[in-house]
């Protein structure tokens, strides 16, 4: 398969222009370089959507989604969702890492030179490399040298980048929770579906952008999941949040997502069964099965019409449907702090939370006898206005822009990736002022783990 366009451009990110100014440095502590890095690191791996054995498109999603190799349209946008769209893809997540990195590359404040870079940009293509162990059972045991040769690779080549702040200026984006990516190395049997990369002491000190954090998060920090949305322009943008607003909302809730039934008592298999029972309160919209991964259509025109998007953990406490509720000005419902609250600081201020969702404790629906749809009536008409008006304010914030967007969107507020980039140049600039003035114990910290708007 040929290396598409926009891989030139990535790989040839030292032709784009770096900012300057005469007088106050507009770059002064926003200097990024980009860290040169063989194609077996990133290009090659998108070469995967071609085999047979590790295709970017899983057998699940094959009925439902365009052919694997589609996924990589649009600068790893995926193919639109039709013809006339202008903001709107089907986007596979696991291309999250050559997205951003061709935003990364469109940046202002670029430099060639790692000694002059605040920070430094390593895009490594982390989801896909792991996809030989996780998917080839024959690689399962190798699944705790995922990442070895990327660190080797760093401390060889130009070792003075890596060894100049021991690596606490680094960062990089991973395409999925942490969980996946922090089995510990001597785990025996080695368990299927995870690796080691978080886990490599090499890179112990880097900062990785996951889709979602563990409890502690001081090596990463929880970016939001990729939605299918992603506008060129500010009209695109306004006119997306305009339908969401004027909107006719006639349910009270609902829920898009898997609806197996649980074998044991949980807050999915509750939520499923009072749907069934609430049949004039509650939509169910079925995603088991991959069905909308690639469909936004199937959950976004039920999302407009309903008050409020109930978003209980599954095999991990967070959900690409929050983000796609924000979007559609459908009021999150979490039963869980883990589920955003602890997760997306820089994105979601933790403080403003009551302001736009509602949290009903899981153990009081499973096992307090509950009811959801009793506690979101009680909730009155005029508050949950004024939770949609703030969802929807929030709305651009969880956005990741198309890749070349407007002057004119670019001025008119920080998207996803803009407010990720801001976040890590604040925790290394933090970071490293604890190297220099000596307090190691300050390295860790994580007070900018969230911010207030």
């Amino acid at each position: 398969m040929a290396v598409p366009l926009f891989l030139f451009l990535l790989l040839n990110a030292a032709a784009v222009p770096r900012a300057g100014a005469e007088g106050a440095d507009p770059c002064a502590g926003r200097r990024i370089h980009i860290r040169g890095l063989p194609p077996r690191f990133n290009a090659d791996l998108l070469r995967h959507c071609g085999a047979d054995a590790f295709p970017l498109a899983d057998a699940s999603a094959a009925a439902t989604s365009a052919p694997p190799c589609e996924s990589l349209a649009n600068h790893g946008l995926g193919p639109r969702t039709h013809q006339r769209s202008r903001s709107w893809y089907r986007t596979d997540a696991r291309l999250l890492e050559p997205f951003f990195h061709r935003r990364i590359v469109e940046r202002d404040c670029l430099t060639d030179d790692p000694a002059h870079a605040d920070a430094v940009f390593v895009p490594y293509y982390a989801a896909l490399d792991a996809l030989p162990y996780v998917l080839d059972p024959a690689l399962l045991d190798a699944s705790a040298r995922h990442g070895v040769e990327l660190a080797e690779f760093l401390a060889r080549d130009q070792p003075r980048i890596l060894s100049r702040r021991q690596g606490h200026d680094h960062f990089l984006v991973v395409a999925g929770s942490a969980w996946d990516y922090a089995q510990p190395p001597g785990t025996e049997p080695r368990l299927w579906g995870t690796t080691s990369l978080l886990r490599l002491p090499e890179l112990a000190n880097f900062t990785f952008l996951t889709v979602e954090s563990r409890m502690w998060p001081w090596q990463e920090h929880a970016i939001p999941h990729p939605t299918s949305f992603h506008p060129a322009s500010l009209p695109h943008q306004r006119a997306w949040l305009a339908r969401a607003r004027r909107s006719r909302r006639g349910v009270l809730m609902l829920f898009a997502g898997g609806i197996s039934r649980p074998s044991r008592p949980n807050i999915r298999g509750s939520i499923l069964a009072e749907c069934a029972n609430r049949t004039d309160a509650c939509v169910v919209v079925d995603c088991s099965g991959g069905k909308c991964s690639h469909d936004p259509g199937r959950y976004m025109r039920a999302m407009l019409r309903s008050k409020f998007c109930l978003q209980p953990p599954g095999d991990t406490p967070t959900r690409r449907s929050t983000f796609d509720a924000i979007l559609a000005g459908c009021v999150p419902v979490f039963f869980e702090d883990l589920a955003a609250r602890r997760q997306y600081g820089w994105h979601l201020p933790p403080a403003r939370y009551d302001e736009f969702s509602v949290h009903i404790p899981k153990e009081t629906v499973v096992f307090g006898g509950v009811r959801i749809a009793e506690t979101l009536q009680s909730v009155p008409e005029a508050e949950v206005r004024r939770m949609r008006k703030r969802v929807l304010e929030m709305a651009p914030r969880v956005v990741y822009r198309r890749h070349g967007s407007t002057a004119e969107l670019s001025g008119a507020g920080e998207d996803a990736v803009d407010l990720a980039v801001d976040g890590v140049l604040r925790r290394i600039r933090r970071r490293t002022r604890a190297q220099e003035e000596g307090r190691p114990e300050r390295i860790y910290a994580t007070e900018d783990d969230s911010v207030e708007m």
